[in-house]
Formats: structure tokens, C-alpha cells, sequence
């Protein structure tokens, strides 16, 4: 570097330790921001290695919907919790214990919506209603192109030290206007933290997991679903 220094006293060479020094604190610095360029991912690669890596998984959900303020009234939340567990393709359960019991399962042919309360069990064909939905996002699709082919993904800024993408339904008529997935980074690999949904109604759920497992051992038995004794069942 040119010295343009006003003085007319010339600069007295530094000590080789100096030097040294300074060398290897800049190489330090280099070294940390080298590793920070090569650990960080965006949300979009995170859901790819996701969808790639995790083919079944397991977690504790709780889940905070918010209803859009109306007529100056201050917004409504409701909060409930239970437990998520998936198996690629096709093959997850929401199970709802509290603050009442409902289950949803895909045996991966079939949607079965099962209300314990009023033992109701309603049927519908996955492929009728699959396309667009958060379980899509995170527990069906076999790999990112079967997702880009249903969902614009843009990856998000990082916050609340997670990753994000926001997954956009192409189909415009869905009751889904788009879902932001966090996932935080472990031992293993990317793992699901965080879902938010955002309805075409304004109404806002986010559900957020714990104790997640990756790739527990999982059969496709325990997604079989039989409707019990004397439950109204209808299928659509």
C-alpha cells in the first residue's frame, strides 16, 4: 500500500514478532469467515436436504392459530397440542390430544379425518386434497421437484435462529395462501422447528415441533387407519 502520510518523519520498520503477529490474526479472521461461507445454507437448500435426507420422522407438536382482527376487536388465538409422525410418500398423522382429540391420517391413499367427540369419521382421496396443504410440504412429497411442480419456493431470511422457505401454492383456488417452514440445523442434518400458515381467510397457524426424531423406524402399518365401532362415516 502507497504510504500517504503527511509527516515528514519516516515510519520506523516493525518488529518481525509484530509482523507475525498481525499475520496470523488476519489469517484467523479469514479462517472464521471462510468456515461461516461454508457452514450457512438458506432455507431453500434446507428443505431439500430435508425432503432428500429425512424419508420418516417423528415430533411433539403445539399449535397457535390467530384469527384476523375484526371490527377493531383484538385478534383471537387458539392453541392446541399433540403428536406428528410421517413416512414418505404419502404417509403421515396429526394427532390432536389437547384441547380436543381429532386425528388426521393418510395411509397414503387415503385422508381419514377422525373427530373423537362426535365420533365422526370423514374419507377423502388423498390425491383430491393433498396438493397445496403444509403436510405436502413437509411429509409427502418424495423429493424437491414433485414440490416445485405444486408450490413456488423462495427461501427467506434467517430469524429466531432458524432457516426459512416459503412455499407458495401455484393453484390459486386452495384454502392455503402460503406456508414459511423454519428448520434448525443438528447432528443430523436439517430438522423441522417450525410451520406457518397462512390462510385465504387471513387467519394465521403456527405450529412449532420438539423433540424431533430423525428416521425412527417406522412401518407403514401404523398409518393404517379403521374407523371405530359406531362412528359416522363419510366419505367424500
Amino acid at each position: 500500500m502507497i504510504n500517504l502520510s503527511l509527516s515528514s518523519t519516516p515510519a520506523r520498520p516493525k518488529p518481525a514478532g509484530t509482523i507475525r503477529a498481525a499475520l496470523a490474526s488476519l489469517l484467523a479472521i479469514f479462517s472464521i469467515a471462510a468456515s461461516a461461507q461454508i457452514s450457512t445454507t438458506n432455507g431453500l437448500e434446507s428443505l431439500e436436504a430435508f425432503v432428500k435426507n429425512t424419508k420418516s420422522g417423528r415430533a411433539s407438536f403445539t399449535q397457535v392459530v390467530t384469527s384476523p382482527s375484526r371490527d377493531g376487536q383484538v385478534a383471537k388465538t387458539k392453541t392446541s397440542s399433540g403428536s406428528f409422525e410421517f413416512l414418505r410418500p404419502n404417509r403421515f398423522k396429526f394427532v390432536y390430544k389437547k384441547p380436543f382429540e381429532q386425528s388426521i391420517v393418510s395411509d397414503g391413499q387415503t385422508l381419514w379425518l377422525h373427530d373423537v367427540d362426535l365420533n365422526q369419521v370423514t374419507a377423502r382421496k388423498l390425491t383430491q386434497v393433498l396438493g397445496g396443504t403444509p403436510a405436502a410440504v413437509i411429509a409427502a412429497a418424495a423429493d424437491i421437484k414433485a414440490l416445485q411442480a405444486d408450490f413456488t419456493l423462495v427461501p427467506q431470511p434467517d430469524r429466531d435462529g432458524f432457516e426459512w422457505v416459503q412455499a407458495t401454492p401455484k393453484t390459486k383456488d386452495g384454502q392455503v395462501q402460503s406456508i414459511t417452514v423454519g428448520f434448525r440445523e443438528s447432528s443430523k442434518g436439517s430438522e423441522l422447528a417450525q410451520l406457518e400458515i397462512l390462510d385465504s381467510f387471513g387467519q394465521r397457524s403456527v405450529m412449532t415441533f420438539s423433540n424431533f426424531e430423525v428416521n425412527p423406524s417406522l412401518g407403514t402399518a401404523g398409518f393404517q387407519f379403521k374407523p371405530p365401532a359406531g362412528a359416522d362415516v363419510i366419505r367424500q
